[in-house]
């Protein structure tokens, strides 16, 4: 289980109590254990996660109160408001989360309060899988691979830039060294940034297993296990969104976009 039972003990060394902590790592959990693990690591809100057909992540956050709720799949939200969804008169949609995927990201907000993850498949209000959700497309070809006695398994390696922000914050077309191919620091100045990373990934259940320059100025490589074909696609958009976040928190932009800068090399995806 993600939730380890650890002893507590007193200065005579007697144990004292049993504690919940949360192991990103781990299987799934259940729905009670989620809550507990809620509770115990003073998780306030919790992010329901989703993507629209262009892979952009798309969230609805959701305060404690709703966690229940969430966790029995009883959110919908306005289908109609998603590109590529649906249209106003069949907008509501509901997000059923896999409970795997329960996670806690890797900082806290004031009081020490924590913000959960929990990704989710589309679902009609009939119960029926929404065609639109590229998870649920995702499944079906696991499921056809499957019954062919295959298992879809990728190992990505994920690519992208991190650029310099102006004044105002306003990312600008300014790469932030000159670094080449494996390059150390002082020449990659980005060490840092791609270090905080790999670390908030480590903490939200990644096994990293390796991280570099890539060949073109302010661009990197962080490369992560392989997994089934699901699992993959959660973490590479897990990937993104905390790769973007840790950049922000270091003063800089990142972007996965393939060429942002005319003759050098771009950015891709190994698979």
């Amino acid at each position: 289980r993600r939730i380890l039972l650890q002893r507590q003990k007193k200065g005579d060394g007697m144990a004292k109590a049993k504690v919940l902590k949360f192991d990103a790592a781990g299987p799934g959990l259940s729905k009670a254990e989620i809550l507990k693990v809620c509770e115990s690591e003073n998780v306030r809100f919790m992010r329901l996660q989703f993507t629209d057909i262009f892979g952009v992540i798309k969230n609805v956050e959701l305060p404690s109160s709703q966690f229940a709720k969430a966790l029995d799949g009883e959110i919908q939200f306005d289908g109609s408001s998603i590109e590529g969804f649906t249209r106003i008169e069949e907008s509501d949609m509901n997000l059923v989360p896999d409970l795997n995927s329960f996670a806690i990201y890797p900082w806290a907000h004031k009081n020490g309060e924590k913000v959960g993850r929990l990704i989710c498949d589309v679902y009609t209000p009939d119960g029926v899988p929404f065609a639109g959700c590229p998870r649920m497309t995702l499944k079906k070809q696991m499921d056809k691979a499957d019954a062919l006695g295959y298992t879809l398994v990728t190992g990505p390696e994920a690519e992208f830039f991190l650029f310099r922000r102006d004044a105002n914050g306003d990312p600008i077309v300014d790469t932030h060294d000159e670094g080449a191919y494996f390059d150390l620091t002082p020449v990659d100045r980005g060490e840092e940034a791609r270090r905080d990373i790999v670390l908030a990934l480590e903490q939200m259940g990644f096994e990293v297993e390796a991280a570099h320059h890539e060949v073109a100025a302010g661009q990197h490589e962080i490369d992560f296990k392989y997994a089934e074909a699901i699992t993959t696609a959660d973490r590479v958009s897990t990937f993104r969104f905390i790769v973007k976040k840790v950049a922000m928190d270091h003063g800089l932009h990142a972007t996965f976009m393939p060429k942002p800068i005319y003759g050098i090399n771009g950015s891709g995806m190994h698979v």
